[in-house]
């Protein structure tokens, strides 16, 4: 189930890469469309996996630390770019 969460985390990744895009494109570069994708990552990557790791059941470890190590393989991958942590996005 760890391969199912890092799946999901990269496809939810790519979809909000692409919306903040289009938006930053339509908006001139709007930098609070990127804050809102990087804090709906970190929740969804970090916060659910949590969660789904407090539950004890073992599809749900798996998912929750699949999503946990999406998040952070892709933190790590392209320097906080498509998580929204880098900060030089910011300015």
């Amino acid at each position: 189930m760890a391969f199912a969460g890092l799946a999901l985390y990269s496809a939810l990744n790519f979809l909000l890469v692409l919306v903040v895009l289009f938006a930053a494109m339509d908006k001139g570069g709007n930098q609070l469309w990127t804050a809102i994708a990087a804090v709906v990552l970190a929740l969804v990557g970090l916060g659910a996996g949590a969660g789904l790791l407090v539950l004890r059941r073992p599809w749900a470890t798996g998912l929750g630390l699949g999503l946990m190590l999406g998040w952070a393989l892709w933190s790590i991958v392209s320097a906080g770019f498509c998580t929204g942590i880098n900060p030089g996005m910011y300015g």
